[in-house]
């Protein structure tokens, strides 16, 4: 084994926790392969506009029923998890403490999501807050580069105005999209890569 990897080896503990971060790596994929899904089926079907049109829309294909009442992003959020469980273990040597409170805000702000859609905000401020100080934490890191630390970072800056804020909001979140998608696509990767050291 190279310095090199012996220093990711040494930071990732890959012996313990190759299998999380394996997990995590096809998990980020699939949470990829479902957001083009998602905002393609939002744009094709408008949401419902009364409670009829609701009742009617599950009555016709309950399947896209499910997923405008956010199936999807449901999904999307317990891979986030997963994320924070791999990101916690692969940085917590680099600053456990720092790890530890993003690893509970973004688990929090998870929970507040799931538990009623009206803690919408707090989801996007909590998890924004969780992906900067992961960021922070991982340009201090020999295993997540300064590029994908600053991609991180950026699309956490962009997801602290949540999609309830008007127009602005939308702009934002649509927008934390761009770098998210490129955050996840790297650290998919790298997770793989943490998996297979030996």
């Amino acid at each position: 084994m190279n310095k090199v990897n012996r220093s990711l080896f040494d930071e990732a503990n890959p012996e313990k926790w190759g299998y999380l971060y394996k997990i995590a790596g096809y998990a980020t994929i699939i949470m990829l392969i479902i957001i083009p899904i998602q905002i393609a089926i939002f744009t094709i079907f408008p949401f419902p506009d009364s409670i009829e049109s609701w009742f009617e829309l599950f009555n016709k294909n309950w399947i896209l029923g499910l997923i405008h009442l956010d199936l999807f992003y449901i999904i999307n959020n317990v891979i986030v998890a997963i994320m924070y469980l791999a990101f916690y273990f692969s940085l917590k040597k680099k600053n456990e403490s720092l790890m530890i409170i993003a690893l509970a805000l973004g688990l929090l702000g998870i929970s507040a999501y799931l538990s009623s859609n009206k803690a919408f905000d707090i989801y996007y401020v909590l998890n924004g807050i969780t992906l900067i100080i992961t960021s922070c934490v991982m340009f201090k890191s020999s295993i997540y580069s300064n590029k994908i630390a600053a991609i991180g970072l950026f699309s956490g800056v962009l997801m602290m105005i949540p999609s309830t804020a008007g127009t602005m909001g939308l702009i934002f979140s649509l927008a934390s999209l761009v770098p998210w998608i490129v955050f996840a696509i790297l650290v998919s990767i790298k997770f793989l890569q943490l998996s297979n050291l030996k």
